[in-house]
């Protein structure tokens, strides 16, 4: 993977997994284009990757550039091998109109691969989503995989909706545009892990309301857990592997979890923050989704960490 002229375009650089991307790809001899949507957070997004151990040099090039215009795109682009796009509008609270996580979203990602197709890029790997896949209803017991897909007619958070209408615009212009580009996604579950900067992701958020004490019941649903270096991982496998090559896959660990089961994982494993976390009542089994993750495993032979390594690993960088 030594190889600095290879290029490849991270997009949203100060995102909690694109600064592990952008270091990660460093550290392996990669050239990295990035883009923000202000310049302003060059420095910060500089502190963060120096942070994660590597040194500052030329290979990291920053582009300004918004979804939701065409400016800077072509720049960021061009002399790049691969694209990881990253950049997807997620906020801390839902707004009333969902257009405003739906539009920038979709339109983001046709911007990226008609540049992608002019400047002959090899392949695009989308970061998606879970909620692209497990938010339409299924009975009781049933095991989400890759061929399924969350109906964007469905009543569903605005975020869920941008995520699954992004994704499906992707694998549209892919199927109206074959043999330009090599097409790829990676949908993670609820990312979780080390992390730098001093923006805080909503999942990194939830770990924190939990020790802070302000979950003081279990909302009563359950969700996939993945460390943020294992999604790292498993982009660079998609990116690389002609295996990947038109598929998507799951990013997730074995195991799921509740707000009651991070709770008393912090009790336990962490007694000095036992103090501050409420007790929560446990969900019912029946709540649990279930969540398949072996088409990764199988086909790059992926072995993420464990659900509570990765929770246990967000708490230690919060306290």
């Amino acid at each position: 993977m030594m190889n600095q002229k290879t290029k490849v375009l991270v997009t949203g650089g100060t995102g909690f997994l694109a600064v592990q991307t952008i270091s990660q790809l460093l550290r392996n001899g990669y050239s990295v284009n990035t883009t923000l949507r202000d310049l302003n957070r060059k420095r910060e997004l500089w502190e963060n990757v120096q942070e994660l151990g590597v040194a500052k040099d030329d290979r990291l090039e920053v582009f300004q550039a918004d979804l939701t215009e065409d400016k800077g795109w072509a720049d960021a682009v061009k002399d790049c091998e691969y694209i990881l796009h990253m950049a997807s509008p997620f906020p801390q609270v839902q707004p009333e109109d969902e257009n405003e996580l739906i539009v920038p979203a979709r339109d983001g990602v046709l911007r990226v691969l008609k540049e992608a197709v002019l400047a002959k890029v090899k392949r695009v790997v989308l970061t998606s989503s879970f909620a692209a896949v497990g938010y339409s209803r299924k009975p009781e017991g049933y095991v989400f995989n890759e061929t399924d897909w969350t109906d964007p007619k469905d009543e569903n958070l605005p975020y869920i909706k941008s995520k699954t209408i992004a994704e499906l615009t992707f694998w549209e212009f892919a199927k109206e545009n074959p043999g330009l580009l090599e097409y790829a996604v990676v949908n993670p579950v609820g990312i979780f892990g080390p992390y730098v900067g001093k923006d805080i992701s909503t999942s990194i958020g939830m770990i924190q309301n939990v020790i802070d004490g302000k979950i003081k019941e279990d909302p009563g649903f359950t969700f996939g857990v993945v460390d943020v270096r294992d999604v790292v991982d498993l982009h660079l496998e998609v990116m690389l592997n002609p295996k990947a090559k038109g598929e998507r896959f799951i990013a997730s660990s074995e195991s799921v979890l509740s707000f009651s089961d991070i709770a008393d994982l912090i009790k336990k494993e962490r007694p000095n923050l036992s103090s501050l976390v409420h007790n929560l009542k446990p969900t019912h089994p029946s709540s649990y989704i279930k969540i398949s993750n072996e088409k990764a495993k199988k086909t790059f032979n992926w072995n993420p960490r464990s659900a509570n390594e990765a929770i246990l690993a967000t708490v230690d960088n919060i306290r």
